[in-house]
């Protein structure tokens, strides 16, 4: 039996439906309004235009990678920033591009240069005790007493005999210019002389004096002792007066010559200790001082020969052993300079460039700067111009960074003198008229100018803005920023119309001490009492 609905449950049922559906419309609502912000959110987040570094001629309006060289896309930002005073050479990287492009920096520091220097090189003998032995005159070899090259002689040892008719001659003019000695002395020395400069000793001539007869068959000495090194005769062979013979060199010391290379030469003096070892004898450490440095550079090798000297009383060092050295060594002067490492350079083959954080900036600023290096000094090189100890540089990113500075037409590293900027700002030199530009900044051109830095005495804001206006009143001056914390002003300007000096006085008579320039008093009383530093 169907049971009839009555009005009260019709009423129920309509309730619960009307609730039913209310309740999903304002769930299904409010989850398509989350989905289209989170969208929203998305896309502002990709919003802006992403180039590649290497390729900027593409652009695209969302991250992902280059097509040409697969490399992330960088995002292309405008330069917006509280910060006053903006020079426009410096480049703006937002923390995304910091972190995108894996940028670090440090802070330059100074220190005492080190290096390790290897070196190669050989076992020579010491030239100085190498002895050439020659035909004095003309005659035959008789008789060899030494055999083969490497055989061990005495001093005054016999080599060898030698038959000459000059010489039996000779000693037959002797015999008898010694029979007449006292009546003829002069031509008693003259022919006495003659023997000598053939080598004949003053024993030798007495025995042929005393027999009164002359001596067939000469001996041919060793001057030294040491090592036959090269036999240059044969027995029965005939020898023309300054003919070769024998060489003798005595290896009781040795020279080790290694070869270093120019950039080797400024960490390597006299007096330097060598730590070194042979192929020939493994497991061994020897150890000996530079006694010489060749003056000379092989215009073939480009490399400059070191010499150590070593005592060799058993001969186990044989020349052209092979020899591996290292030197551990500091620059000559050993002062504090300023280091740093070799990843924050990037080099043209003409110019050494870095990227330096500007300071006191609420967004990270990079500005180009070329730098004068010194030596190598291992993982680091020795900067003898450019920078100085507290400044923070890039240390990895940096061509990222130069790739950036390219993209906007800044100063990089292929282009020094910049370019268009692409972001549209104009922060050019300030009218008279106009009081938002920044008054640190003129308008030279950027090929002529020149970049340089140096102290100057001072202590607040207000001292800042009085040392940078005095340089840029000058004519040719392009940009001035003073460091209120380091006292030290950068500088750029076209050295063909204002030199360096003439800077230097400027600041000076505005009343701040600087490297070179000591202010006068009137103008230092005049300057107001928080600005009054302590003079030296």
């Amino acid at each position: 039996m169907r049971k009839i609905l009555n009005k009260r449950d019709l009423i129920l049922i309509g309730i619960t439906l009307f609730s039913g559906l209310f309740l999903g419309w304002i769930f299904f609502h409010n989850s398509g309004s989350s989905k289209a912000v989170s969208h929203e959110h998305a896309e502002e987040a990709e919003a802006g235009i992403w180039t590649c570094s290497m390729h900027p001629q593409i652009k695209q309006d969302k991250p992902g990678l280059c097509p040409i060289c697969a490399m992330d896309l960088v995002l292309l930002e405008s330069e917006s920033s509280d910060d006053e005073n903006i020079s426009p050479d410096e480049i703006q990287m937002s923390e995304a591009s910091i972190k995108l492009a894996e940028i670090q920096t440090t802070i330059v520091q100074a220190g005492i240069p080190e290096n390790k220097v290897y070196l190669l090189g050989k076992v020579k003998a010491d030239e100085r005790n190498i002895a050439q032995l020659t035909a004095r005159i003309g005659g035959r070899i008789e008789k060899l007493f030494i055999n083969y090259t490497g055989q061990q002689v005495k001093k005054g040892q016999k080599l060898a005999t030698i038959y000459s008719p000059d010489l039996v001659n000779a000693q037959k003019e002797l015999i008898e210019a010694y029979q007449y000695k006292e009546s003829n002395p002069g031509f008693y020395k003259a022919i006495k002389s003659k023997l000598k400069l053939w080598d004949l000793t003053d024993k030798q001539i007495a025995s042929i004096e005393d027999a009164s007869e002359p001596i067939l068959y000469f001996e041919i000495l060793s001057p030294i002792s040491g090592t036959v090194t090269l036999r240059h005769v044969a027995m029965g062979d005939y020898v023309k007066e300054g003919s070769a013979l024998f060489e003798v060199t005595d290896l009781s010391k040795v020279w080790i010559m290694f070869d270093a290379y120019e950039s080797d030469l400024a960490w390597i003096q006299l007096g330097d200790k060598i730590d070194f070892n042979l192929q020939s004898l493994p497991g061994n450490e020897y150890a000996s001082e530079v006694t010489y440095i060749d003056p000379f550079i092989d215009a073939q090798s480009r490399t400059a020969q070191v010499r150590l000297e070593i005592a060799n009383p058993k001969l186990i060092f044989k020349p052209e052993m092979f020899a591996n050295g290292i030197l551990e060594s500091k620059l000559a002067n050993n002062s504090n300079e300023i280091l740093i490492p070799k990843t924050a350079m990037l080099w043209t083959g003409k110019r050494a460039v870095v990227y330096v954080k500007v300071p006191n900036r609420k967004s990270n600023f990079f500005i180009y700067r070329e730098i004068t290096l010194g030596a190598e000094a291992g993982n680091f090189y020795v900067v003898k111009k450019g920078l100085f100890a507290g400044e923070e540089i890039a240390v990895n990113g940096v061509f990222k960074i130069d790739a950036a500075a390219q993209l906007a037409g800044k100063p990089s590293m292929m282009n020094p003198a910049g370019g268009a900027s692409s972001t549209g700002h104009d922060h050019g030199q300030m009218t008279k008229d106009e009081g938002k530009e920044s008054p640190n900044v003129q308008d030279e051109p950027k090929a002529n100018l020149e970049h340089e830095m140096f102290k100057v005495s001072g202590n607040c804001e207000m001292c800042k803005k009085t040392i940078e206006k005095a340089a840029l009143a000058l004519k040719g001056v392009n940009s001035a920023v003073w460091d209120v914390k380091k006292k030290v002003i950068h500088v750029s300007f076209n050295k063909d119309k204002v030199d360096l000096i003439e800077i230097h006085k400027a600041i000076a008579a505005s009343g701040y001490d600087t490297e070179l320039e000591t202010a006068p008093i009137a103008s230092y009383e005049k300057l107001a009492p928080c600005c009054k530093y302590t003079k030296d």
